[in-house]
């Protein structure tokens, strides 16, 4: 775990508790920090179907041609900055 982290007190019902340890263990996620990890892993997920979800909505009228040339172009440049180096 990153050295800049903060601590957070989480309250669950007992059987989440249980079915969630129960799942690291068959994942072979048992060691210490494992759920921690799970967590951030679960919340970032939220964090970024949120934010896709939101660009999503923000560009539902836009046409699907246009938002293609966009991602190709923004490719095309990203790989003339990597080239460069």
């Amino acid at each position: 775990m990153s050295t800049n982290t903060t601590r957070w007190n989480l309250v669950v019902p007992k059987q989440l508790d249980k079915d969630l340890r129960k799942l690291l263990a068959n994942e072979g996620r048992s060691k210490k920090g494992a759920l921690s990890q799970f967590v951030t892993e679960a919340v970032n997920k939220r964090i970024f179907d949120a934010a896709l979800n939101e660009a999503r909505e923000h560009n539902k009228d836009v046409p699907y041609e246009e938002i293609e040339a966009a991602v190709e172009e923004s490719l095309a440049w990203a790989r003339s900055k990597k080239n460069k180096r």
